[in-house]
């Protein structure tokens, strides 16, 4: 839902059964809205949020990407194009965008808040990228965010699907400002009777965040996630013993070798990518080929549709999947195949 409140457009999602899931419809409506309010001279900010639910937005439409994905495609291609130009839409945005990641904010929920000048966590606020435990990989430019992260804390993130709660959003950066649940309607009513006043609202209503728990890691992350291989990463935390390397050979063993390999290597290079243009371009190139490979259909059948997980996983080793399909899968589309920004 879109609408204009005082000087401010505001985005609602509202598809509360879903966890606010995005649909093409949603992203190609939040798209136009933001083209509208550009240049708009009524309108001086957007404010993205949810309706009811415990969430502020779980992701993509994922059965209707694997659907597709198992057949010609199209219809995930023409998702994840139009996905990819709101993120870059609202990346590039010259007006102040707030988005406020109260609850479940996953997958292509990052990729709408992230690129919010102001962030706001609250202690309901889950926030991951979970999607190498479904044959995917942190799109929506996750490979421009998490490769920006404070040490290996990106790749950390990116290969295990870690959960963070909204002190460590806070505490990474990930979010600008922490608020309590109960303070949001507040902040959202003082923002639209004075959009001038963003910082001076939010900064007013925060309070401190608890501690975060994934700093006490963060020795471990650096040295553990050091390796620019998956196979170098599992290495090292086998080679630790400690019970919480223990923990994470464990949660590993449960993702897709190639999405791990894929999205190590995302992270990797994404801390390179000259803009977050040259970013989307990439990832949907990415995109366009694992949505039709065996992992991610399987993924999603075994986690989300028959939810058995227990996924078989093709190739079932990291071993198996060879450099050559990974350059396979990262090499750029032809220009008439290509994403762009509009």
């Amino acid at each position: 839902m879109t609408s204009i409140e005082g000087r401010v457009l505001r985005i609602r999602l509202n598809r509360p059964k879903a966890i606010h899931a995005l649909t093409s419809t949603m992203c190609a409506a939040m798209l136009d809205a933001l083209v509208g309010a550009e240049h708009n001279p009524a309108i001086e900010a957007v404010l993205i949020d949810h309706a009811e639910g415990r969430g502020f937005c779980a992701g993509g439409d994922i059965r209707m990407i694997a659907a597709s994905g198992a057949g010609d495609g199209v219809e995930a291609r023409a998702f994840f194009r139009t996905e990819y130009q709101l993120n870059h839409r609202l990346f590039i945005f010259a007006k102040p965008v707030i988005a406020f990641m109260d609850g479940i904010t996953m997958g292509g929920g990052v990729g709408i808040s992230q690129p919010a000048r102001f962030r706001v966590a609250t202690e309901n606020t889950r926030f991951a990228m979970p999607e190498t435990g479904i044959g995917l990989f942190p799109d929506v430019g996750g490979g421009w965010y998490l490769s920006r992260l404070p040490g290996r804390i990106g790749v950390f993130l990116a290969v295990t699907g870690h959960r963070l709660d909204g002190a460590e959003v806070h505490a990474l950066g990930l979010a600008t400002h922490y608020l309590p649940a109960v303070a949001l309607d507040d902040a959202k009513g003082r923002i639209a009777a004075d959009p001038g006043a963003i910082a001076a609202t939010l900064d007013a209503l925060s309070v401190p965040a608890p501690e975060a728990a994934i700093l006490a890691h963060r020795d471990d992350i650096d040295r553990l996630f050091a390796s620019d291989s998956v196979e170098g990463i599992v290495a090292a935390l086998e080679t630790d013993g400690g019970d919480w390397a223990r923990q994470q050979l464990a949660v590993l063993a449960t993702k897709s070798p190639q999405a791990m390999k894929v999205s190590l290597r995302l992270v990797l290079e994404g801390a390179t990518m000259p803009t977050f243009e040259d970013e989307m371009r990439q990832e949907y190139a990415v995109a366009t080929r694992v949505l039709q490979r065996h992992d991610f259909t399987e993924g999603v059948r075994a986690l989300i549709v028959d939810k058995d997980n227990a996924p078989r996983w093709q190739p079932a080793t990291l071993d198996g999947v060879s450099d050559h399909v990974i350059d396979q899968i990262f090499a750029p589309l032809p220009d008439s195949d290509a994403w762009s920004p509009v």
